[in-house]
This record gives structure tokens, sequence and C-alpha cells, in this order.
């Protein structure tokens, strides 16, 4: 029997900022699963968005500053470094050939990240390398009826995720946090306190290094 322990737990994003729905969706599995950890990937340059509005190197900054203190949460960094979009199927190939080969890996991802999902990059090979958990996000569109098949297909339960290296889909029912990094951006640049959406000691990097500000006219 696979220890729940050596399950790895993966969350991506851009973390443009940071927020609390990040960080309660990554403990929501950690605790979910038993696992002993959950990195945070930040991602350089999301092929499906624009830039993000602020380097990497703030981000990350925000990054270790949000799990400093936090048991179960780390960071991985490794797409920060890579040049070009950042791939979620180059880096999933990367970590599992560093891995045991019957260590569980888990990719966690909101619904509504569901909706794009035939966008990304042979994103048909994700469970030939990793578990995937999907966390409800409220007010998340419906999924492609491709999507939903595939979905329906690979479900499987907390325990066989567990005791496979990878092949399944979790669906967590979860109460989460409609927070988006979109809102927490618009409020900072329309002068407003985005205090309580994300922790205080990323809000007191964020107004030390003026980030997210409207540009000066």
């Amino acid at each position: 029997m696979v220890r729940p322990s050596w399950a790895l737990g993966l969350l991506g994003g851009a973390f443009d900022p940071v927020h609390i729905g990040h960080l309660r969706g990554a403990l929501a599995v950690l605790d979910h699963l038993g696992l002993q950890r959950v990195d945070l990937l930040p991602a350089a340059q999301s092929p499906l968005k624009h830039s993000a509005c602020v380097d990497s190197a703030h981000r990350l900054a925000m990054l270790e500053i949000a799990v400093s203190g936090v048991p179960g949460l780390g960071i991985d960094a490794r797409e920060l470094d890579r040049a070009g979009p950042s791939y979620t199927v180059d880096t999933l190939a990367a970590i599992r050939q560093e891995s045991d080969a019957h260590r569980p890996i888990i990719w966690i991802m909101g619904s509504d990240g569901l909706t794009s999902l035939l966008r990304w990059s042979r994103w048909e090979q994700l469970l030939e390398l990793t578990h995937v958990v999907v966390m409800d996000r409220p007010g998340a569109s419906p999924v492609p009826r491709e999507v939903s098949q595939w979905l329906d297909a690979h479900r499987a339960s907390s325990d066989w995720l567990l005791s496979h290296p990878a092949g399944g889909v979790l669906m967590l029912h979860q109460p989460l946090l409609d927070i988006a990094s979109s809102e927490i951006r618009g409020l900072i640049q329309r002068g407003k306190n985005p205090r309580f959406l994300l922790p205080d000691a990323v809000m007191e990097y964020i107004s030390t290094h003026d980030l997210f500000a409207p540009p000066a006219l």
C-alpha cells in the first residue's frame, strides 16, 4: 500500500497575486488526501493568458511569503527558469522523470479551468503522468462534452489515487472562496482595500513595492 504522505500535490497558476482561494484550495486537497506536501507551481508565461502583470521575481516572493509557516505547502519554481510558454504537460513529464515510477502525482485544478482544457498542449497525455483533482469553483461554466466524457471515463476514489502513480480523476466538492487574482488587481487599481482576500503579509509586500497600481498619467 502506497503511503499517502508519499504522494505529491501540485497546484499551478500565475499567482498574480497569490490569494486566500489558492491557499485554501491547496490545503483542502492536502487534508482530504492526507498528503505530506502540496507545491504551488508558478507559471512563467501561461500559453492561454496575457503576460502576468508583475514579473516572476515579485510573484515568487509573494508566494514565499504566503506559504511561510504553513505546514504542508511548498513552492516549485522550475517553470520560472524555463524560457517560453509554461506547458503543464512538459512540467509534469519532468517531475515524473525525477520521481519514483510508482509515486502518485496529483495535479490540482479548479473546475473553471476545465472549460479551456481542450486548448491545453497535449492535454490527453496528462493522465499518463499524473492524477487530476478537480475542485469546485463557484460560477464555473459548463465543460465541453469531450472533457466531460474524459472526466467520467477516469473517475477514481481517493484510495485508488493514492495507490497508483497516475491515471485517475477525483472531483472534490469543497466550499471554495470565489476569489480571483484579477479581482484583487482591480481593487488595488481603483484604490480599494483587498484585505482578507490575500494574506496580510502579501498585501504589505504589494503596498511596499507599489504593485498593480494604475499607470501614472
